[in-house]
This record gives structure tokens, C-alpha cells and sequence, in this order.
């Protein structure tokens, strides 16, 4: 649920930028501060942000009762999957907003205020609404998570003025969402959004970039994931009640991947097209931990 609402604003704003035009030039980053560039990414962000927080205001939070702003404590649910869906979604957050800015010609100092923690600002005002609602209530660790996030992207831009580590996503469909389509979801698209089951989360550290005088190919990864089995229930004491049989275990990860922004092309078009699926973690060959402590190995995973 979380990761849904979420990615409605990082789909609004990728959209918006390659609805413009499909003119090279137009995709290439201004040298100077280009006053008109600058003025519509603002308001193309501020409308697009203000608009998803009024529709999930209207849309989403009617279904449940409102309440006094209130907090809660959920860190220990879903074995902290949903924890890092806000911290990949507002370092993703930060990276467009940060890019569109530099597109406008915006100084790197702003760039970093103003759009590094884009992310973290539009969360933090879902995490209110959130705050307002019986259902579900202002999570100190949602919050938390929020700023790693953006810490990350942020803190790799003032230390290596380039990001060598980023968050990346990737889903394999399981049996656990039939069992419970409430929580998981009803059909592939749900589930890809809401079965943390499926879902895997990678930290991928781009080789080249530590070690600049090597051969290695600019675009090569290792990456390091993490997920979950057999979760049908966010806490651990209802799944007892209701699938006592079940076990639940995390799973860590070990892999290659792509880094698909150092491949090299000349197409500023093709550039934006390899910035916005880099957030998708490349299937390879992977080695896996699992709750068990067992090694396994697959030919390939996504």
C-alpha cells in the first residue's frame, strides 16, 4: 500500500518531464540557470505533488475514519520491508528532483536543498495524512526511513559528487498473495506493489566508481538484497492466529547488476530512458542466505 502511493508521484514526475518534447537538446542540461526551466519544474512539482496529497486526501483516507493526529509504533511489521520502500522511494524522489533541477541549470547547492530532499518533503506530508487516519497513524519510523533516503542520495552528492551506491527494486510472484489478496494483493499489478513476499531491495555500489584507474567496465554493479518468505501478515502475532503453520523468514542476497546510467550513448533521450529504469535491479546470476542459514544459488534472479 505504501510503495503504491508512493509511486504514483515518482510516475507524475518522470512523465512530466518526457512529455515535453522528444528534441535531443531539449533533454540536455542546461549550463546556466535557465529561468523558464527552472519555473516549470517548480510548478510542474509543486502542482503534481499537491495534487497526489489532495487526490490520497480525498481518494484514499475517505475510506477509513478520520481521527486526531495521532502516532504509532509498526517498526517490527512485515520484517522492515515496508521500512525500506520509503527509504528507496525518497532517495528516487531526490535523485529526479534533484536531475530536473540540474536540467534548469539550478546550482548544485540548491539542487541538493531543494530537490535531494524532495522525497523526503512530499513523504513526510503523506506520513501527516497518515497521521489523521484511524487506520493507520504518523510512523516515527516511516519518517525516519523517509530521511535515509534521502541522506543517501544526498550524502553521496556532497562526499563523491556522483552516486556510486543506489537503491534498486526488483519482484519474483509468489503463492503467499492467494492466500491473502487483502493484504497482498489481487492480480500481478497489486501484488508487485503489495506482496513484500516478491519483492527484493538491493543496494548496488557501482565498481568503477571506487576504483577509477581499474578496467573494470564502467557500467559493472555488485549489489547486496534483502528480502522476505512467508509473511502473510504484517505482525507476526496475527499470522500465528490465522496461519499458525507458516514460518517467516528473511532472505539476503548477493548479486551483479548494471548500472544502465555509464553506458555510454550519444542520445541525451537515451540517457533520461536509462536514468529512469535504473531504479530496476538486472537479472543475474545470485547467491541467497536464507532464514535458515542455507546458501542457495540461482541462475538467474529478479
Amino acid at each position: 500500500m505504501d510503495l503504491f502511493r508512493y509511486l504514483i508521484f515518482i510516475i507524475f514526475c518522470v512523465s512530466s518531464v518526457f512529455s515535453q518534447t522528444e528534441q535531443n537538446s531539449f533533454f540536455s542540461p542546461s549550463d546556466t540557470l535557465n529561468i523558464k526551466r527552472r519555473n516549470a519544474v517548480v510548478l510542474t512539482e509543486t502542482t503534481l505533488g499537491g495534487i497526489t496529497l489532495l487526490g490520497l486526501n480525498q481518494l484514499w483516507y475517505a475510506d477509513y475514519e478520520r481521527s486526531k493526529f495521532h502516532t504509532i509504533n509498526d517498526n517490527s511489521e512485515w520484517y522492515q520491508m515496508d521500512k525500506l520502500g520509503h527509504t528507496f522511494t525518497a532517495y528516487h524522489l531526490g535523485r529526479f528532483g534533484a536531475q530536473t533541477l540540474n536540467w534548469a541549470g539550478v546550482s548544485k547547492k540548491n539542487q541538493l536543498i531543494y530537490g535531494g530532499s524532495l522525497g523526503f518533503m512530499f513523504l513526510t506530508g503523506v506520513e501527516v495524512l497518515d497521521g489523521f487516519s484511524e487506520e493507520w497513524g504518523f510512523s516515527w519510523g516511516d519518517f525516519a526511513a523517509n530521511a535515509a533516503g534521502s541522506g543517501l542520495f544526498i550524502g553521496q552528492e556532497l562526499l563523491w559528487e556522483e552516486q556510486r551506491i543506489s537503491l534498486k527494486y526488483s519482484f519474483n510472484r509468489t503463492r503467499f498473495a492467494s492466500k491473502n489478496p487483502n493484504k497482498l494483493g489481487n492480480g500481478i499489478l497489486e501484488e508487485i506493489l503489495k506482496d513484500y513476499n516478491g519483492q527484493t531491495y538491493w543496494l548496488s555500489a557501482n565498481l568503477h566508481s571506487f576504483f577509477k584507474e581499474s578496467k573494470l567496465p564502467k557500467w559493472l554493479n555488485v549489489a547486496v538484497g534483502y528480502g522476505v518468505d512467508g509473511l502473510l501478515y504484517g505482525e507476526s502475532n496475527l499470522q500465528q492466529v490465522n496461519f499458525p503453520n507458516q514460518k517467516r523468514s528473511r532472505q539476503f542476497y548477493l548479486s551483479l547488476d548494471v548500472d544502465l546510467t555509464k553506458i555510454e550513448t550519444k542520445s541525451e533521450f537515451l540517457k533520461q530512458v536509462f536514468n529512469v529504469f535504473n531504479v530496476v535491479k538486472i537479472p543475474f546470476p545470485t547467491l541467497e542466505i536464507n532464514g535458515n542459514g542455507k546458501l542457495v544459488g540461482h541462475f538467474v534472479y529478479f
